[in-house]
């Protein structure tokens, strides 16, 4: 979608966004203030006129995207513009002020800005990287799919068990079993799963709860009890569970992986948008504050 929308139409927008810059590089050089260069000369003025317009339409995308019987053009086309026009105003706005910096409300609405297009430009970096990882993850399968897939190797294991204490165990796997959790196990694919295990597997263990994550304890405990008995239905029952469990660790990790690229997909979100209210708010106190006391 990303790669489409760089290069939309061309790349039309790109080239709108060069000759902004290069229009607002070559009249900054152009111009000779009185003192130095600042927000409060025409230059400054005309340049902070674009770039709180900039701003703004910038802002208005969000609303394009749902308005969905719009004959404003496309949003292709829009998200094109707004990724362009948006690195654009970064130059901008650094020349509105002059590259004047300090502790106040002006200076605040440039960082917010910044922070506002650096976290877009990590989200066009994800939109253009993990949709392919994602296919590659899911491998034909939904997220959906994968996960009916861990319900029938679960139901597989439940009919293999064939002693209480392989039922248990069995059980007591799936139960402790986790798939997603917090944000933060979202994003680092990592897992809390627990398993309890039953005393006459490990006696030492007490039946307390202990971690299971990637599945990798109930396989030791399942490979552990293989290699005490020789033969006989339980061992037969053991080598299918073995089998199960590393089937539904294969799942596991597959489904952990496309839970963590969606939310890498998303998170950017939780800091671009947020931000650019914040952006607006600063950027309307700027003005006030300039038309008031400037």
């Amino acid at each position: 979608m990303y790669q489409s929308i760089l290069s939309f139409k061309g790349a039309r927008y790109l080239w709108v966004a060069i000759t902004l810059s290069v229009a607002s590089i070559v009249a900054y050089s152009w111009h000779q203030p009185i003192g130095s260069p600042n927000g409060g000369t025409w230059l400054g003025y005309t340049l902070g006129t674009i770039g709180a317009l900039l701003i703004l339409w910038l802002l208005f995308l969000g609303v394009r995207k749902r308005s969905y019987s719009s004959n404003m053009g496309t949003v292709q086309g829009w998200t094109s513009a707004h990724v362009y026009l948006g690195t654009a105003l970064l130059l901008v706005a650094t020349l509105h002020g002059g590259f004047q910096f300090g502790m106040n409300v002006h200076t605040l609405a440039y960082v917010l800005m910044v922070v506002v297009i650096v976290s877009g430009f990590f989200g066009i970096f994800v939109y253009v990287r993990y949709p392919n990882l994602l296919s590659s993850n899911r491998a034909g399968d939904t997220l959906d799919s994968l996960l009916e897939k861990i319900e029938k190797v679960d139901d597989k294991s439940r009919r293999a068990a064939n002693t209480p204490n392989l039922s248990q165990l069995v059980e007591n796997a799936i139960d402790g079993c986790e798939i997603g959790g917090s944000w933060w196990k979202q994003l680092t694919a990592k897992t809390s799963s627990t398993i309890v295990v039953p005393f006459a597997f490990d006696p030492d263990a007490r039946e307390q709860t202990q971690s299971n994550a990637g599945q990798a304890l109930v396989i030791d405990v399942l490979a552990n009890r293989l290699s005490q008995i020789s033969s006989g239905d339980e061992a037969g029952a053991i080598q299918t569970l073995l089998a199960n469990f590393a089937t539904k660790q294969t799942l596991l990790k597959r489904i952990r992986r496309d839970i963590q690229i969606r939310a890498i997909l998303k998170i950017w979100l939780f800091v671009h948008v947020p931000i650019s209210f914040a952006l607006l708010a600063a950027l309307i106190t700027h003005i006030i504050v300039v038309f008031l006391y400037w």
